[in-house]
């Protein structure tokens, strides 16, 4: 993560911006305040994350190649995972997203918001490919990644949902005349 010197600054700001729309996000989600501000943050971080210049572009204006590796198609393995590389933090990157997906009532706005979740990855790849100046790599292995943690997420925010002690807390309480189903 120290070869992205604006992901820090970038969370601290999507902080703040979640705690200024909080409401508003929560209102459009139909759902709690809580969920609402998680929303802005996760975009923020995974934003913050992937679409900002590398060091070395900052630094000494490298440029990326241009091109896409498509080395891996398929999830990452247990050594991907637990050595240095990408594939564990490209995997916690989207779990605060699919969280707020998983909390989420069923419905229209869940769909909408999944349907863009699942095609933030390609497009977010497909921008590191075309910026070069930003310095980032595009890899298909970082797609693979981010849809495993977007997955973990969901099932995640589904489990924590099913808690109503939890749901009542993040604001997701049945409303009167609901059976509690979501």
């Amino acid at each position: 993560m120290s070869e992205i010197p604006w992901l820090w600054p970038g969370v601290a700001v999507a902080v703040v911006a979640g705690l200024i729309l909080a409401n508003r996000v929560a209102r459009l989600l139909g759902t709690g305040r809580a969920v609402g501000w998680l929303a802005v943050v996760a975009v923020g971080a995974i934003l913050s994350a992937t679409l900002t210049p590398g060091r070395e572009a900052l630094e000494s204006g490298t440029s990326g190649r241009g091109t896409c590796d498509f080395q891996r198609l398929g999830p990452a393995g247990p050594s991907d995972l637990l050595s240095t590389s990408e594939a564990g933090p490209n995997i916690l990157l989207f779990i605060p997203l699919g969280a707020v997906i998983g909390l989420l009532p069923g419905g229209r706005r869940r769909a909408a918001l999944t349907a863009a979740a699942v095609a933030l990855p390609v497009v977010i790849e497909a921008t590191q490919l075309v910026v070069v100046p930003f310095d980032r790599a595009c890899e298909s292995a970082d797609v693979i990644d981010n849809l495993t943690g977007l997955g973990i997420g969901v099932l995640v925010g589904w489990l924590v949902g099913r808690s109503e002690p939890i749901r009542t807390r993040l604001g997701l309480a049945s409303r009167p005349g609901q059976d509690g189903q979501r």
